[in-house]
């Protein structure tokens, strides 16, 4: 992955412009130190004058002045770049975890996912804002002061040579120390965003169990472990710059030190005036030197989590998608869904959770399925809409294997409503005509599938009907609440298949069945497929499909199985007495 497919031509002039800027402003920087041996010049000479000297402090301003419009004009121009690099890719995390199907989605995890669209970026951002103009303007500086003195004194030279090695050892040493720690401390920010998001989602089961005081630990040690591992970093770090100022001050005093020696051994006033007068300028220039690898080991502190960060939404970016569109964009859209001889394992799972699944619903008939909790039922509504593709075997929507087809054309034909409803930060309605599908939806759709969905007494509860707010992840709804607008949104859809997995589980009995009757009446010649873990959910369903350990083990009516299928029978009755089922 090239990190300059994310900029554009702006941002390419941008960069060259602060590249020029960067010349600039190192070009005046090495020419103070000229104006300073000039003016050491004219104040040993006899008969100076203060206007002399005035004027090469005159010109050591303007440097002084040119040099910072240098660093303004590349501050703006790096800020620039990094804030629409970091834009663009935010973009490109969130537009590829939009493509991942459900294995890599499982892979990441979300508190990954999350962290690596904010923390990593902002992280190649301060990189790009802070680091990068350093990490150009340091070699800039360094090669140029160092042909500025280059051949001027052997001794002091050397002097600096000398340091300029010092410097590059304890800094090979630093970073060999705090790298693994850097890479570790985004592993442990997954981490805390992991625990934080689970805390605050379980927040009502904890408080229910009084658990804070489990969870208050299992967050400490997750706090705790990572201001170690950043207070680690951050005392190497310290360490470095007391460290780089010692360094500077021995070099100037060496400088200065041998300089005295050369001048005391000089004999002519001439080489002695001459001696001090370059002894300041090797100074500055040997000053600008050390500085240029002090600016080096800022690029260091930003380097290694940039570079981190860069690996992490990099994996993102270039992860594999297992589920890619077919050659079919359309199809004779009746909704007939086949199961032929499926087995499927979820990723990295030792055995298949489905073994031989093989059944047809027709267009027009309700076929519902039922068995006990991790008996397979999700997993066989879940191959439907394409979240997992099998492993042996074929799912066909309309005699189209879903593996041919394009899967937002097949996505089209479903209407799916997950065992956890699921609502979004908006208004009722926004929640009920959600998303793209096969047709525009109508206000009067809307109002129709909130009636089939006895939704329409949540609305009417309301005080602003269908425009009253839905809080994010509808906590201002209950759970029975949830699941009626959940299914209101499926209905409005219109879609030839519905699925609904176990999408009546918190509704009441009273309701269950008004809902089930309405859908009935209003999807006549719909594909309709119920998970249900309740008899009364599924008992007048067209067909019953008995799922246990992963097989299908009956399929009939609620009378046929009663006679012929001992599971069946055992769900019923732990549900419901004889006299209920008769």
């Amino acid at each position: 992955m090239k990190i300059l497919k994310f900029v554009g031509k702006r941002e390419l002039a941008l960069a060259l412009l602060a590249l020029v800027a960067i010349v600039t402003q190192v070009f005046f920087d090495l020419r103070l130190p000229d104006y300073m041996q000039d003016i050491t010049k004219i104040i040993v000479m006899p008969g100076a004058k203060v206007s002399d000297v005035l004027e090469q402090g005159a010109y050591m301003l303007g440097c002084a002045l040119g040099s910072m419009a240098g660093a303004v004009v590349t501050a703006f121009c790096m800020a620039m770049i990094g804030a629409t690099l970091s834009r663009n890719l935010r973009a490109a995390v969130f537009d590829k975890t939009m493509e991942f199907s459900m294995e890599e989605y499982n892979t990441f995890g979300a508190a990954s996912l999350i962290t690596r669209s904010t923390n990593d970026v902002t992280q190649l951002q301060m990189f790009v804002v802070m680091g990068l103009q350093m990490a150009v303007k340091s070699p800039i500086l360094a090669v140029w002061a160092v042909t500025k003195i280059a051949g001027k004194n052997f001794t002091w030279t050397v002097a600096t040579g000398v340091t300029v090695v010092v410097l590059m050892i304890m800094m090979s040493i630093v970073l060999s120390m705090v790298m693994p720690r850097m890479m570790r401390m985004q592993r442990i920010t997954d981490d805390l965003n992991r625990v934080t998001r689970e805390h605050l989602d379980g927040l009502r089961v904890i408080r229910a169990y009084n658990a804070q005081a489990f969870h208050e630990k299992r967050f400490e040690h997750t706090n705790t472990e990572l201001t170690e591992t950043n207070m680690y970093v951050m005392r190497r770090f310290a360490f470095m710059m007391p460290a780089m100022n010692a360094i500077m001050s021995g070099l100037s005093l060496a400088i200065y030190a041998l300089g005295a020696s050369m001048i005391n051994a000089a004999g002519a006033p001439a080489d002695k005036v001459r001696l001090f007068s370059e002894m300041i300028v090797f100074s500055a220039y040997a000053m600008q030197v050390i500085g240029a690898f002090m600016m080096l080991t800022m690029v260091f502190i930003f380097f290694p989590r940039a570079r981190v960060a860069y690996r992490r939404i990099k994996e993102v970016l270039t992860v594999p998608i297992s589920i890619q569109d077919g050659p079919t964009t359309s199809a004779s859209q009746h909704g007939l869904v086949e199961f032929r001889h499926v087995n499927f394992r979820y990723p990295q799972a030792d055995d298949d959770a489905l073994h031989d699944v093989s059944f047809t619903a027709a267009p027009g008939e309700t076929v519902a399925i039922i068995g006990a909790t991790g008996s397979g039922k999700t997993s066989i509504v879940n191959l439907i809409p394409r979240f997992y593709d099998v492993r042996e075997g074929a799912v066909l929507v309309d005699g189209v294997d879903v593996r041919e087809w394009k899967q937002s054309d097949l996505r089209n034909c479903v209407a799916y409503v997950p065992q956890k409803a699921m609502l979004f930060s908006g208004t009722i309605s926004s929640n009920i005509d959600y998303g793209s599908g096969p047709h525009a939806i109508t206000p009067e759709d809307i109002v129709q599938a909130a009636r089939v969905s006895a939704s329409a007494e949540i609305v009417e509860q309301k005080e602003d009907g269908y425009a009253s707010y839905v809080a994010q992840g509808g906590t201002n709804f209950s759970g029975g609440q949830k699941q009626r607008l959940s299914i209101a949104r499926a209905v409005a859809r219109g879609a030839e298949i519905m699925i609904f997995d176990d999408s009546f589980s918190a509704l009441d009995y009273r309701t269950d069945r008004d809902v089930r009757t309405a859908l009935r009446q209003y999807a006549r010649g719909t594909t309709m497929i119920i998970v249900a873990q309740r008899i009364g959910t599924v008992r007048n369903a067209d067909r019953i499909l008995v799922v246990d350990r992963g097989r299908i083990v009956g399929q009939g009516t609620h009378d046929e199985l009663m006679k012929s299928n001992e599971v069946y029978r055992e769900i019923a009755f732990s549900q419901l007495n004889a006299e209920e089922l008769a």
